[in-house]
């Protein structure tokens, strides 16, 4: 079983793992992404909230992909990928991964895959918000 998605209301991270756990497992992996106060290059640590835009119809496209190539590169039950858009204030979750596996190797390996890939190949903008301004990660000033 597979789900993925992008949000654009806040994570019930609780519902996402419940949704990718499966009782023939023994194992699930699962990552949080949240909203931190350090920015991403590290120069600053005054963050207050992150903003995410998403293309409408490649990314929610190129997640099931990744769920699909987890689920044929390691034994897996299930995949749960659901990123956010919107605006995301500190603590506030923006991506959530679970992977249940017969075997906890499977499930955590799968789960360290499937992020680092939604983070190199799928078309999500992240804009940083500071007390007096904001911009966009990787954008060239």
């Amino acid at each position: 079983m597979i789900h993925t998605a992008i949000a654009s209301e806040r994570l019930n991270v609780a519902d996402l793992i419940e949704k990718g756990s499966d009782p023939s497992c023994g194992g699930i992996g699962v990552f949080v992404g949240t909203v931190r106060s350090s920015a991403s290059t590290g120069d600053r640590d005054d963050v207050v909230a992150l903003g995410y835009e998403a293309h409408p119809v490649l990314a929610e496209q190129r997640l099931a992909e990744i769920a699909e190539e987890a689920m044929a590169k390691w034994k897996l039950a299930r995949v749960v990928a659901v990123h956010r858009t919107g605006t995301c204030p500190l603590g506030e979750p923006t991506v959530v991964v679970v992977c249940s596996a017969p075997h906890r190797t499977d499930a955590l390996d799968a789960t360290r895959w499937v992020i680092d890939t939604i983070k190199d190949t799928v078309p999500i903008w992240k804009k940083e918000t500071f007390a007096d301004g904001s911009a966009w990660v990787g954008a060239d000033g």
